[in-house]
C-alpha cells in the first residue's frame, strides 16, 4: 500500500506495507533494557480469591497486570512535563503523528573526563541542509545488545547542550535517540540538553518531544524518512511509544 505525501514544497511517496520499527518492547521473560536504578518490569495474571487470570491455569481469558516505568524499561516519548513543576501530559501535547525525519549515525566524542558526548559539530555536519521536523540519532557502534543493556551506573553517552541548542534552532520538534537519556546520567539535576531542547528558560516548546531507548537496526540507512510517532494514551509526562519509519520512494 503506497501513499503520496505533501510536505512544504516537496512531495514524495511511501510504502506503508514496509514499516521500519524503532521500538524496544517490554518482555519480562527475556533480558531487557533497564535504567535509573529500578527493578525489572513485571507482567503477572490478576488473582481474585481463588481465580487467577491465566488460561493456562484454568481461566477463560488471560488477564494480566503490567508494572513498568516508561523511562526505565521501554521505548518512550516524553514532553516538557518530564522536567517541570507544572503538569504537562504527552497525550495532550502531542497531537500530530507524521513528520519528515532524518536518520543520522554518529560516533560520540571521547572527552578528557572520560565522558562520551555527541557534539554540536557532529550533528551540524549531518543535518546542515535538513529542513524536516524530526531527528533520529543512532550512536555507533551499534549492536543488538542495545535492546538488553543495563544502563544504571554506566555513564552512557549523551548530547552536548550546544548540540541540543543547535537541534532546537534548526526547528526540529521531535528528537529520537538510542540512549536512556539525552543528558548525562548523573549531572546534579541540571538536565542541560533537555532544558535546551525544550527552551524552558525562554518560550517553552510544549509541542516538542524527546523519544529515548529506540533501536535503529543497521539495515536502516542514514537519510530522510517519514516518521510515524505513535504513543499510548497515558496522561503522563511520558508514555510508551512505537516510532516507525517509512522510506521515501
Amino acid at each position: 500500500m503506497k501513499a503520496s505525501i505533501e510536505h512544504r514544497t516537496q512531495s514524495f511517496t511511501v510504502d506503508l506495507s514496509k514499516p521500519l520499527d524503532l521500538s524496544i518492547s517490554v518482555d519480562p521473560k527475556a533480558p531487557g533494557i533497564n535504567a535509573w536504578y529500578v527493578e525489572d518490569p513485571e507482567i503477572t495474571p490478576v488473582t481474585l480469591g481463588e481465580w487467577t487470570g491465566s488460561v493456562a491455569q484454568g481461566a477463560d481469558v488471560n488477564f494480566n497486570n503490567i508494572q513498568f516505568n516508561p523511562h526505565a524499561h521501554i521505548t518512550h516519548t516524553e514532553c516538557l512535563g518530564h522536567i517541570t513543576r507544572e503538569f504537562y501530559s504527552i497525550n495532550e501535547h502531542l497531537n500530530k503523528y507524521f513528520f519528515v525525519s532524518a536518520v543520522i549515525s554518529v560516533i560520540p566524542s571521547l572527552m578528557e573526563n572520560g565522558d562520551r558526548v555527541i557534539t554540536k559539530e557532529t550533528i551540524a555536519e549531518k543535518i546542515a541542509l535538513f529542513d524536516g521536523e524530526a531527528l533520529v540519532i543512532r550512536t555507533l557502534p551499534n549492536s543488538e545488545s542495545k535492546k538488553s543493556t543495563r544502563y544504571s551506573n554506566t555513564n552512557p553517552p549523551y548530547l552536548a547542550v550546544e548540540a541540543a541548542e543547535y537541534i532546537k534552532n534548526k526547528g526540529i520538534k521531535h528528537l529520537l535517540i538510542d540512549l536512556p537519556s539525552v543528558d548525562k546520567e548523573k549531572d546534579g539535576g541540571k538536565l542541560l540538553a533537555h532544558n535546551a531542547f525544550w527552551n524552558t528558560a525562554n518560550s517553552p516548546r510544549l509541542d516538542a518531544t524527546i523519544t529515548e531507548f529506540i533501536f535503529v537496526d543497521d539495515h536502516i540507512v542514514d537519510g530522510k524518512y517519514l516518521l510515524n510517532l505513535m504513543v499510548a494514551p497515558f496522561e503522563n509526562d511520558a508514555t510508551p511509544s512505537k516510532p516507525t519509519l517509512y522510506a521515501m520512494l
